[in-house]
């Protein structure tokens, strides 16, 4: 018997040596200080913003109800350091602020979610009777029936200067859809809903979100602007840039009325204060909290946030913010009790993905190693520098090749080269819709197409040129010998 418990002992010390060999690694995850985990952050956004050519940024980080970390990056292009109370523009996060007003008066009695928003603005005479149909819910959720193509908003010009100018434009639009029947992301919808809340307040939009949002939150130094110049205006933002081969060129943000939709300027530690708040209970009634971060009838995008919910992660509520040299990304695991806001002094560009920056920060922190992709800005624009290379020494190795050639060209082969040859022209024309098309119905203007591809767009230019030259050569050759 003393054999045999003397061997179940043996057994059992073994099986808890082992386990204890197993749950080692997750012991030392479980110890590490946030110093440790703060530098390991560091580290990886430091690398990622040198991989991606970003000059500055600002980082909120809240954990457990806390303040995990508000810290920033970089400099100004006179050399001030960036930090935690540096302003940047959160652009299109600004929805979810606008959101929360509108929810806030509607906690107050003064609007109803499900009214028609021209019931509170009698004096709108739409020509499309739908347009009285759209109700305060179909324009937070983005189902109001509009889009850029029938209702411009970048492309628009001149641009608004007030949110006073923008309601008679409800009378003159036709509605792309039916509201409540299809999702079209489309900024003036949370325009319309900015104009409402001066209607029902009796207050300005901006001093509105002061009185009732930033100061009850602390945000101390969390501002709204109507016009992105009033961006370019303040010496205390960075400077934003757009990327033009992998190089940073510092740039004016282009006018654009963003009131309602894009124009808070926020610090890292001011958002901080503002993802502890969607926990806190500090916002709203629960029931109207609990309809703020749910998806929508057409989709995640609800109430200003796309709010999704996986086995892992649980309940998360998110959104990205764009401007031309500004970029913002926002993720709150609701469940989790994890916020992260990160900001950029760089824009929209499509070979710098920033969501992957929120991504590899989550993983930090959950002890997990982050993923680092070669799909970086740096590699991708050497690609495309090698890439405009190699068309030219083609171009130009091909024009002496028709030169030298003696074999005759048949029309066959020539109309055939011209179709091949024309298409990067015809991509060069059609750019605008064709982007519009792939971006669900986003009208781009020009400006905008320039500093989210330009790389792309001077290859497209490089590769238009020589298919040019050659195809001159082409039928200079076709027509001599057709004369002959």
């Amino acid at each position: 018997m003393r054999i045999v418990q003397k061997k179940m002992r043996l057994c059992l010390g073994a099986l808890l040596l082992i386990m204890a060999i197993l749950a080692a690694p997750v012991s030392a995850l479980e110890v590490r200080s946030n110093a440790e985990i703060q530098q390991e952050i560091d580290n990886y956004v430091k690398k990622n913003m040198k991989a991606n050519h970003i000059q500055g940024a600002a980082l909120a980080i809240t954990n457990n109800e806390e303040v995990f970390y508000a810290q920033g990056y970089g400099a100004f292009s006179n050399g001030r350091d960036i930090n935690g109370s540096t302003p940047f523009p959160i652009a299109s996060l600004s929805k979810s602020f606008t959101a929360l007003a509108v929810l806030q008066l509607v906690d107050k009695g003064l609007i109803d979610l499900d009214a028609p928003y021209t019931s509170y603005f009698p004096d709108l005479s739409p020509v499309d009777e739908r347009v009285r149909h759209i109700t305060v819910r179909n324009l937070l959720n983005q189902t109001s029936g509009l889009n850029d193509k029938v209702n411009p908003d970048m492309t628009k010009s001149p641009q608004y200067q007030s949110l006073q100018e923008i309601k008679p434009s409800l009378n003159t639009v036709q509605l792309a859809n039916d509201p409540g029947t299809a999702y079209s992301y489309h900024n003036p919808n949370y325009q319309y809903l900015a104009l409402l809340v001066e209607k029902m307040s009796g207050q300005s939009f901006s001093v509105y979100l002061k009185n009732n949002i930033f100061e009850p939150l602390g945000m101390s130094h969390t501002f709204n602007v109507s016009t992105t110049q009033q961006i370019s205006e303040n010496s205390a933002i960075p400077r934003g840039y757009y990327l033009l081969l992998g190089h940073p060129v510092s740039h004016t943000e282009p006018f654009w009325f963003v009131d309602g939709p894009a124009g808070i300027i926020s610090t890292a530690e001011d958002m901080a204060k503002w993802m502890l708040a969607q926990s806190n209970g500090r916002l709203l009634a629960p029931e109207l909290m609990e309809q703020y971060h749910t998806a929508g009838q057409s989709g995640p995008y609800g109430m200003g946030w796309l709010a999704e919910e996986d086995e892992q992660g649980g309940r998360m509520i998110s959104h990205s913010g764009i401007f031309w040299t500004y970029k913002a990304e926002e993720m709150i695991y609701l469940d989790q009790q994890l916020g992260i806001t990160m900001m950029f002094d760089s824009g929209l560009n499509m070979f710098v993905d920033y969501s992957a920056f929120i991504d590899g920060i989550a993983r930090i922190i959950h002890g997990e190693r982050p993923e680092t992709s070669i799909f970086n800005s740096r590699n991708i624009e050497m690609v495309m520098i090698l890439l405009v290379i190699a068309t030219i020494f083609w171009g130009v190795y091909t024009h002496l090749r028709i030169h030298r050639s003696t074999k005759g060209i048949t029309t066959g082969k020539l109309i055939f080269s011209s179709a091949v040859r024309m298409l990067p022209i015809l991509i060069l024309l059609f750019l605008s819709p064709l982007v519009t098309f792939i971006g669900a119905g986003r009208v781009l203007p020009w400006y905008g197409l320039w500093t989210t591809m330009s790389s792309l767009i001077i290859w497209l230019v490089v590769l238009s040129i020589v298919n040019i030259a050659n195809l001159v050569c082409y039928f200079r050759r076709y027509y001599l010998a057709k004369s002959d």
